[in-house]
């Protein structure tokens, strides 16, 4: 009915773009947080690992211990640990991304109580995108924590707050600037100096000579990087499909969805398909904003979006019951539909139901 088709050659393509992009010694980090950005976790997580990707990274512990019983044996990252997760993911062999005190002294504490030593550790600085992480000005209490020897520094690290912004951006050239006064910090007191990375998606395409050690891609990987020129060198990996429940006749003057959504204004032919806000094709694609394609031509999304249907104009359109009806591919991408409703590809290809099939091709 309906279906996300995942090209695992697509992923294969980004890939190799990004190693394309930076220094043969960097090392990639496949960030595969949110079941792979709506796809599938372990199918997504499992190409980059036959890819040779350095490390993968998760949002939340649970995450990680997914692909972990699912056998996945690389380093995983968890960038938002959460206190009544820790011992979880140590069960689980995961990476936590210490961001505050209270994280850091709560995976202190377990270690110590279980007499571990030199567990695998990475610090996250806020530098100005303001969400999380240690502030700079904390940075010699963090030094300090990392003497302990339960812990083993493996990354410092800071996220841009407008990687994909046009240059010069004061913001991103502060933000380099605070990073690079941490990384000499972090350097200069260490034995073994930690790996240093900044740069997500976008920054590999704006700022390749701030790559450091380590580079974190995941919107990248599926084939956007928020800049036309940059997704040209990218292939999009998923396809959303679905079909036609039913064709029906509309009088002029006649509405069509919840709340009078819509008024015909000549007599219109109307198919319905079997994806709602519920699947994540949210209302405000709704009102002739969002349109698929059936059979080489755009049909608009008429009315309100339901929870399990939506309605489109086919008057236009030699069509019948049964007929494919492509929301996203690869010349209509998910960007290119997510705009039409004023959202970016993040949201819509994340927002994607578990009602969606979920299929996997080379």
């Amino acid at each position: 009915m309906n279906t996300l088709t995942l090209s695992l050659s697509n992923i294969d393509h980004n890939y190799n773009c990004i190693r394309e992009q930076i220094n043969a010694t960097t090392q990639i980090i496949g960030v595969v947080k949110a079941n792979a950005y709506g796809s599938s976790s372990i199918h997504f997580a499992s190409r980059l690992v036959e890819l040779g990707v350095d490390y993968l990274a998760v949002a939340y512990t649970e995450e990680g211990q997914q692909l972990r019983s699912q056998g996945v044996k690389i380093p995983i990252m968890v960038f938002y640990p959460q206190l009544d997760a820790l011992d979880t993911l140590l069960d689980a062999c995961l990476e936590p991304c210490l961001y505050n005190e209270t994280i850091l002294e709560g995976f202190k504490k377990i270690l110590l109580e279980k007499k571990i030593s030199h567990y695998p550790v990475h610090i996250k600085y806020n530098t100005g995108l303001n969400r999380l992480g240690f502030t700079p000005d904390q940075s010699d209490w963090v030094l300090e924590q990392m003497k302990n020897n339960c812990f083993q520094l493996e990354s410092v690290y800071s996220h841009l707050a407008a990687s994909e912004a046009k240059r010069p951006s004061a913001l991103c050239k502060s933000q380099i600037e605070l990073f690079e006064i941490l990384k000499i910090k972090h350097s200069s007191v260490s034995n073994q100096p930690p790996k240093f990375h900044l740069l997500n998606s976008s920054g590999v395409f704006n700022y390749p000579e701030h790559q450091y050690d380590m580079v974190r891609c995941g919107i990248a990987l599926h084939g956007f990087a928020n800049h036309p020129d940059w997704d040209a060198h990218l292939k999009p990996i998923c396809v959303l499909e679905s079909s036609i429940t039913q064709i029906h006749q509309v009088k002029k003057g006649n509405f069509v969805g919840y709340d009078h959504g819509w008024q015909a204004p000549q007599n219109t032919q109307i198919a319905t398909l079997p994806l709602g806000h519920a699947d994540g094709i949210g209302r405000h694609f709704g009102h002739h904003k969002g349109s698929v394609m059936i059979n080489g031509k755009k049909a608009p999304i008429v009315g309100n979006v339901c929870m399990d249907l939506l309605m489109v104009d086919v008057t236009s359109i030699d069509c019948e019951e049964g007929d494919k009806v492509k929301f996203f591919g690869e010349l209509n991408t998910a960007s290119t539909f997510a705009l039409q409703g004023n959202s970016i590809s993040y949201e819509l290809i994340t927002g994607l139901g578990s009602r969606i099939k979920r299929i996997v091709k080379e």
